[in-house]
């Protein structure tokens, strides 16, 4: 165990006023995303389920994923080659099995799809068409709309939820899990509190969904840095929910910076638009502001290295400054020419709005924050340390992507665990029980947002420092310090203390984490280091935050 770095104690409730209404469901599910979708379809046949989602029901991140979804279909590939590439990204901190599972039911899921409707692109054989990404051997990734996968993804999804009678409510806010008593005494969550939100974001009424299993579909944390690729919505909401709840989380510290990210000026805040790893797979390479080779003698795969070591190597580049450019270098995707407009429709668009011309122009890119490979620990049935919550998708730490996601895992990942999950539970649920819930309720002002996420983007980036964690530590410790049950609640008071959460859990982890490994990276601890080959754990008890090491699974 590791003492708390935090002297302040953290909200154990979003503060909010009293429930004024109930349902009554017997599977609550929350985000919208793949494996929300996928989970609520799945268990939508036999059992009466409830979609709750902040936004709209396609307002997640799933519709920004560019690549595609992961799996071996070419006969010249194999599942064990899609393993190793695998467990080679995770860098020693993946669950093997975990890893095989997803690998294994890649190609069902795929074919699940399809049957949905999925218009996947197809090859010259009519098969979908496989393209290579970052850290993979062999081209295994399918992709729609040829930039546009996760637009196809959650349009077959959501198209098919609402066919099936999956009953979605919008604009509700899962604020926090209900907790009850089981028959044996153990605690228990029993359903949701959850806030109905006007156009405004602000509180309409409070109401309790009791439910016999919540399944936490809610994504990552993207917004809890200045610069990222997720939408404004991704504000760790299901992980804040979690720990608030005592549930075991891991890995806090892994957070996956993508390397390519339209660089769109010193100034630029908020989601940016993301450059897909496909770019370089088709033969773009990535320079330096002098014309020079960024991955060049840096790793045997070049730029067609994993994620962490290509962000961490435009980084480095970053801070010596060639070519008098210090804040980007640049993606010479020139090779692909006139081609670049068919296979890469968004990112032409997105490009061409910064009068950048792909076919002929270098882009300018610098790494943001992307993937959260860390979270909730659960199995790929989703089951969590808390009997009645389940995790799955971006929010859940399944073992299958240890210190470092490989490319176009998440998609795949999020529809087999969801499948998972709401299969598991269609034929088996927990017990119901009531409600006996007691916490300590308050809320951060939305106006500490803008210094939290500066404060993270700063000191807690690619590359990682002690002087730099510890001031982060000590920002979100007086923020903490400063919340109130008197602050007005609403959707930017709740989402704004829950960044807090997620971050303080993040800068605890990667100070505890004396190492460089996957998308860790630490300046004074630049390498592996063989007592690391273990997670960091983090629970809160009471509004402490506690830390814990436990070996690999």
């Amino acid at each position: 165990m590791q003492a708390s770095p935090f002297a302040a104690l953290f909200p154990t409730q979003l503060a909010a006023p009293a429930p004024s209404w109930e349902r009554d469901v017997d599977v609550v599910v929350l985000g919208s995303g793949a494996a929300g979708l996928a989970a609520a379809l799945a268990v939508r046949p036999v059992r009466d389920v409830l979609l709750v989602t902040k936004g709209t029901l396609d307002a997640g991140s799933t519709q920004w994923a560019q690549g595609g979804l992961a799996a071996v279909l070419d006969p010249t590939d194999s599942l064990e080659a899609h393993v190793a590439d695998t467990l080679a990204a995770g860098a020693g901190l993946c669950n093997e099995q975990a890893v095989r599972t997803l690998v294994e039911e890649a190609p069902t899921a795929i074919r699940y799809l399809t049957r949905l409707g999925a218009a996947f692109d197809p090859g010259a054989d009519g098969a979908p068409d496989l393209t290579r990404e970052g850290g993979h051997s062999h081209r295994r990734i399918v992709h729609a709309g040829g930039d546009q996968s996760g637009a196809e993804v959650q349009r077959t999804l959501d198209q098919s939820a609402l066919l099936a009678g999956v009953e979605v409510m919008e604009h509700a806010f899962a604020m926090d899990v209900l907790m009850g008593v089981g028959r044996n005494g153990e605690k228990r969550a029993v359903g949701v509190r959850v806030a109905r939100l006007d156009a405004a974001g602000f509180v309409i009424d409070v109401g309790h969904v009791t439910a016999r299993a919540v399944v936490v579909a809610t994504g990552g944390l993207g917004q809890v840095f200045a610069s990222t690729s997720n939408p404004p919505a991704v504000t760790g909401d299901g992980l804040a929910l979690a720990l608030r709840a005592g549930v075991a989380m891991a890995d806090m510290e892994f957070i996956q910076f993508h390397p390519t990210v339209l660089w769109q000026g010193a100034e630029a805040k908020g989601q940016l638009a993301l450059i897909s790893e496909a770019v370089r797979g088709e033969g773009a390479v990535l320079v330096d502001g002098a014309g020079k080779s960024v991955m060049e003698g840096v790793h045997p795969l070049a730029d067609l290295a994993p994620r962490d070591v290509v962000a961490a190597a435009i980084s480095r580049r970053m801070s010596e400054a060639p070519g008098g450019v210090d804040d980007h270098v640049f993606l010479d995707a020139t090779s692909i020419g006139e081609e670049f407009a068919t296979r890469f429709p968004s990112i032409t668009a997105s490009c061409k709005s910064f009068g950048i011309n792909p076919a002929t122009d270098l882009i300018p890119v610098a790494p943001a924050a992307h993937y959260f490979c860390g979270g909730i620990v659960a199995d790929l049935n989703g089951t969590t340390s808390l009997p009645g919550l389940y995790a799955v998708g971006e929010v859940a730490c399944t073992g299958v992507h240890g210190a470092n996601r490989l490319a176009s895992n998440s998609l795949t990942e999020g529809v087999v665990a969801g499948t998972r999950v709401g299969r598991e539970l269609s034929w088996k649920l927990p017990e119901r029980c009531a409600v006996a819930d007691e916490a300590v309720p308050a809320l951060l002002d939305v106006s500490s947002r803008t210094l939290l996420r500066a404060t993270m983007s700063r000191h807690v980036g690619v590359l990682r420092q002690p002087s730099g964690l510890g001031i982060a530590r000590e920002v979100l410790n007086d923020m903490a310090q400063s919340a109130h049950v008197d602050v007005v609640p609403s959707l930017a008071s709740f989402e704004t203390t829950n960044l807090l959460m997620v971050a303080a859990a993040v800068v605890g982890a990667a100070e505890i984490r004396t190492e460089s490994r996957g998308c860790h990276r630490r300046v004074d601890f630049d390498t592996e280091r063989d007592e690391w080959q273990q997670h960091v754990n983090v629970q809160c008890d009471n509004g402490e935050m506690i830390f814990r090491y436990n070996e690999v699974g």
